[in-house]
């Protein structure tokens, strides 16, 4: 969804600059293939996600802290993205979680 929103705002709306805009929407994609892999590979029950995971809840938690501050700041979207991201950080570090993606030798 965000990345057809970021090309159809590239299409349509004229950025200030077109590198920065186009940069974006490849991290945008870069990210999402990313999630997905991390997603596949929770399902698998692989152990290396666990700290895949963490990366992403700590870059949402730095993007969260992000909207409390400056002249935009969005606080609204802030705490939708904070609790989320502390719960999934709680949860990947209770013992099921952790029975689930450890392996058994």
């Amino acid at each position: 969804v965000a990345i057809g929103y970021l090309v159809i705002e590239l299409i349509v709306a004229t950025p200030d600059s077109y590198a920065s805009a186009v940069a974006l929407t490849v991290l945008t994609a870069i990210a999402a293939v990313w999630l997905a892999v991390i997603g596949v590979n929770v399902l698998r029950g692989n152990p290396w996600v666990r700290g895949a995971t963490v990366v992403v809840q700590i870059l949402q938690i730095a993007v969260a802290i992000g909207c409390f501050q400056g002249a935009f700041a969005r606080p609204d979207l802030g705490w939708l993205l904070l609790i989320p991201a502390i719960v999934a950080l709680i949860l990947l570090f209770s013992p099921p979680v952790l029975a689930a993606t450890t392996r058994s030798t």
